[in-house]
């Protein structure tokens, strides 16, 4: 049987809209809703200014934290949500916040936290890399287009 203490899942969300990274006082009026609207407790939050395009957003949660970085120059958001409750579902608030930003590309990290399964628990991650159809679109474009330059010469 499986005991699990908490679900950790983590994002990188590249390419990311920048109106939602430039209006840092917008965002986490949006984010605390996002998350007391999905029936969690948001205790408290804050936003930080770290450097000139850097930016850290914290929400303390009785059911665990949330914490994103915005890189603005970069367009990329690095996103950390821990539930410290077994059948907490993460993926959803996930989704949720992927809508805020709209990346790209986003990539996740998905992980049990304290787990005491009898047969031993196996400690690697559960990862999965996703690419939006735009940017496969982009991809292939640019491919085609330096296929065709290369056969010109």
């Amino acid at each position: 049987m499986e005991q699990i203490t908490a679900r950790h899942l983590t994002a990188d969300l590249y390419g990311c809209k920048t109106s939602p990274l430039a209006d840092e006082d917008s965002l986490r009026t949006k984010v605390s809703a996002l998350f007391e609207e999905s029936g969690f407790h948001v205790m408290a939050s804050t936003i930080q200014d770290l450097s000139d395009d850097h930016a850290a957003l914290l929400l303390l949660l009785s059911e665990g934290h949330f914490a994103i970085h915005l890189y603005r120059d970069l367009a990329y958001v690095a996103a950390d949500l821990f539930l410290c409750e077994p059948s907490a579902a993460p993926e959803g608030l996930l989704q949720k916040i992927r809508n805020i930003f709209k990346p790209e590309k986003f990539r996740t990290t998905y992980l049990k936290r304290g787990d005491f399964s009898v047969n031993g628990a196996d400690m690697k991650p559960q990862t999965t890399t996703r690419v939006a159809p735009l940017r496969r679109i982009h991809n292939t474009g640019a491919k085609v287009i330096r296929l065709l330059a290369h056969r010109k010469h």
